[in-house]
C-alpha cells in the first residue's frame, strides 16, 4: 500500500477513475444529465482548489514560517519545495481560468459576465477578480519568485526586492480571493 500511496500519479489516476465511475453510475445519471457543463464545473473546481489552496499555503504557512527556519534548512524550502509548489500554483491558476471561461461560455455567461450585464454582475465580478489574480500569478509573482529563489541570476538586493514584491502580490491575491470566492460560489 505504501508504494501505491507514495506515487502521486497513481493516486490521481485512481481518483479520476473513481470520479468517472461515479459520473457514469445510475445514482449520478438518474438525477443529473451528464454534459460538458458538469465536466467543466468539476474541473474548474478541482483546479481552483489547487490554485487557491497553494495561495493559502504560501500565505498562511510558508511565508510566516520562513523567518523561523534556521538558515541551513532554508534551501530545503527555497530550492525544492517552493519551486515545485510554484509550478502547480501557476499552472492551476491558468487551468482554473481556462476551465472557468469554457464553463461561462457553456452557460452563456461569458460575454454577459465580463461586461457586467444585468443579472450577470456577480459572476462578472468573480471573473474579473480571477483574471486579475491569474495575471498577477504569471506576470508579477512568478517572475519575482524566480529571482527571489535564485532560479534566475540576480544579486542579493534584487533577490530581496523581488521576494518582497512577490509576497505583496501574493497577499493582494489573498485579499481578492475572498470576494472572488463569494462571487463565484453564489452565482448559481
Amino acid at each position: 500500500m505504501d508504494k501505491f500511496f507514495g506515487n502521486l500519479h497513481a493516486v490521481l489516476a485512481v481518483g479520476f477513475v473513481l470520479a468517472i465511475g461515479i459520473l457514469l453510475s445510475p445514482f449520478y445519471t438518474d438525477y443529473v444529465t451528464l454534459d460538458a457543463n458538469h465536466i467543466f464545473q468539476w474541473l474548474h473546481v478541482f483546479f481552483g482548489i489547487i490554485w487557491i489552496g497553494l495561495l493559502y499555503y504560501f500565505n498562511f504557512v510558508q511565508i510566516p514560517t520562513m523567518p523561523l527556519i534556521p538558515a541551513e534548512h532554508k534551501p530545503g524550502v527555497t530550492k525544492h519545495i517552493a519551486p515545485k509548489a510554484l509550478f502547480y500554483f501557476r499552472w492551476s491558476a491558468l487551468l482554473t481560468v481556462i476551465t472557468g471561461a469554457i464553463l461561462a461560455w457553456l452557460y452563456d455567461e461569458l460575454h454577459e459576465g465580463l461586461t457586467f450585464q444585468a443579472g450577470y454582475q456577480l459572476i462578472g465580478v468573480g471573473m474579473w477578480l480571477a483574471l486579475i489574480m491569474a495575471a498577477n500569478v504569471w506576470f508579477v509573482i512568478w517572475p519575482n519568485q524566480k529571482k527571489a529563489l535564485g532560479l534566475v541570476e540576480a544579486d542579493d538586493a534584487t533577490k530581496a526586492k523581488a521576494g518582497k514584491t512577490a509576497m505583496m502580490a501574493s497577499r493582494f491575491n489573498v485579499m481578492l480571493s475572498i470576494p472572488m470566492l463569494l462571487a463565484m460560489t453564489n452565482m448559481h
